[in-house]
């Protein structure tokens, strides 16, 4: 099967402005590290709160978990509005909620006043019946379109969404954007008056007093920084508490396939299934075509056997549904969920903010912890300061899952340490493959590009020391345990790994 180009239209369609590595050292009121929705955004909070900033991005901006996400501006959460109230209770279903809404507004805001052409719309959303297999029943989806109005958000219920013939529950005022516009118009604003941003510029250690980032040979000082890494990086937290933290997040990889319609065939908005996993679509307009964006097929990170295969079932579920699609893009991303359904928002160490955790919800949990970061920094009070709070022991109805999310890390440990037999050859490895063989007694990440040069890597994870898979759809090396991702270098494209594969001669 030919290799896949993996290209995320929102890459394909945008160029945000670039910016230079770290060159000196640098003194600021805040350090941020990661340059996605979180990060960008909280940099263009605070200069606009009048504080001095260091955005530091390990890679270009909003190219990685921001430049691969479906970008679905939703109140509505992964999480059934019923399961939050089961869960939890009914004020913290509505604040949850809520938080999203305000997000949703908070990036019409940002727009407004920076005058960004990305494309923004208000359009309606569809919870809607299972496109295949099973889900949530129509009474289900009846009962949640009435706790919703209950608690205060509009919503109906439909007995046929057009023009898929589907029941299902409709939220008003949800939203769409281009992120990569979005995020380019804010960081358009950033840099100058004494505030900086950073692009191939690592963090490679956060220091306690004084407070500083270092990045290379060169040092961030500050009284604050802020973790926007989409999975946290220890920073100045002690590692016991950085590992608690992870053992309560499971990683996910997500497909998307995007293409074109004639105009108007599918009303714009937002829809999503209610089968586990979801499918979710969306639509809005380009000049003479609406574009259509379909995903699903999500799993643990590192744990499919043949990536391409995830991108085949995904196409044959859509072309049941639109069999006269043309597909132009295909990509995937990565979402990460918590233990008891509700991100991780807040301080992990004194003047110290991280925000993980938000699913299917990245652009407006993302946005909202940027608010929420902004807060902190200021020693503003916040509503979500105890829903998000990342140290909160409540799981209560979620503890089943606690569990069940996290019996993958031994036994992926265990079965790669001691169980799976690796070739020890490089004959067979094909141009443009991976894999793990063992030369010289040493699990090693053999990868053979399309002109025959191999390069090599210990495929022993930086993080807890997992081997890494191969992910043949997107030439990359996943790990299967805490869904670390590393180029064919070794190079990390995401954490919660913090340094590359080591590099073998």
């Amino acid at each position: 099967m030919a290799q896949l180009d993996t290209t995320p239209y929102w890459i394909r369609t945008s160029s945000p402005e670039t910016f230079q590595s770290i060159d000196r050292n640098v003194t600021v009121d805040v350090a941020i590290v990661g340059g996605g929705i979180v990060g960008i955004t909280t940099a263009y909070l605070l200069k606009a709160a009048g504080l001095t900033v260091a955005l530091l991005e390990r890679h270009e901006c909003a190219s990685i978990d921001s430049g691969h996400t479906t970008a679905h501006l939703t109140m509505v959460t992964d999480l059934l509005l019923s399961d939050i109230v089961d869960h939890f209770d009914r004020q913290t279903a509505t604040a949850v909620w809520d938080a999203g809404r305000v997000a949703i507004d908070q990036i019409e805001a940002n727009i407004q006043a920076e005058n960004i052409d990305c494309q923004f719309e208000r359009v309606p959303g569809f919870l809607h019946t299972a496109l295949m297999g099973e889900g949530e029943s129509k009474d289900s989806l009846r009962q949640q379109a009435e706790l919703a109005t209950e608690l205060g958000f509009p919503a109906a219920y439909q007995d046929v969404i057009h023009p898929f013939g589907f029941a299902g529950t409709r939220f008003d005022n949800q939203a769409l954007f281009h992120p990569r516009r979005y995020l380019a118009g804010l960081l358009a604003t950033i840099a100058g008056d004494g505030s900086h941003v950073f692009e191939y510029s690592n963090a490679d250690e956060v220091t306690d007093d004084p407070l500083t980032v270092k990045s290379g040979e060169y040092t961030v000082s500050c009284g604050y920084v802020v973790l926007a890494t989409h999975n946290p990086i220890v920073g100045k937290a002690n590692v016991a508490s950085a590992t608690l933290l992870q053992t309560k997040l499971a990683l996910y990889t997500s497909y998307a396939l995007g293409g074109r319609l004639p105009a108007g065939q599918i009303p714009h908005g937002l829809y999503w299934d209610t089968a586990d996993p979801y499918h979710y679509l969306r639509v809005h307009p380009e000049s003479g075509y609406d574009y259509l964006i379909f995903g699903g097929e999500d799993h643990k990170t590192g744990q499919a056997s043949d990536t391409r295969n995830c991108y085949a079932a995904l196409e044959e579920t859509l072309r049941r549904v639109l069999p006269t699609i043309e597909l132009t893009d295909r990509w995937s991303g990565q979402v990460i969920e918590t233990n008891d359904g509700l991100p991780f928002i807040g301080e992990t160490a004194e003047k110290q903010f991280a925000a993980t955790g938000f699913a299917g919800n990245g652009m407006t949990f993302g946005t909202l912890s940027a608010i929420m970061a902004r807060d902190a920094v200021m020693q503003r009070s916040n509503a979500w300061k105890d829903i998000f709070d990342p140290g909160r022991t409540k799981i209560r109805g979620a503890a089943w899952d606690y569990v069940r999310e996290n019996k993958d890390f031994p036994y992926y440990l265990i079965r790669d340490r001691l169980a799976t037999k690796h070739a020890t050859s490089l004959r067979g490895l094909r141009p443009g493959q991976g894999k793990v063989v063992d030369i010289n007694g040493q699990r090693t990440a053999a990868f053979r590009d399309e002109q025959g040069a191999v390069t090599l890597c210990s495929a022993v994870c930086t993080h807890m020391g997992c081997d890494v898979h191969w992910n043949q759809a997107e030439t990359t090396w996943d790990c299967p345990c805490h869904g670390s991702r590393f180029k064919t270098d070794g190079t990390v494209i995401s954490g919660p790994a913090e340094t590359p594969l080591e590099a073998i001669e």
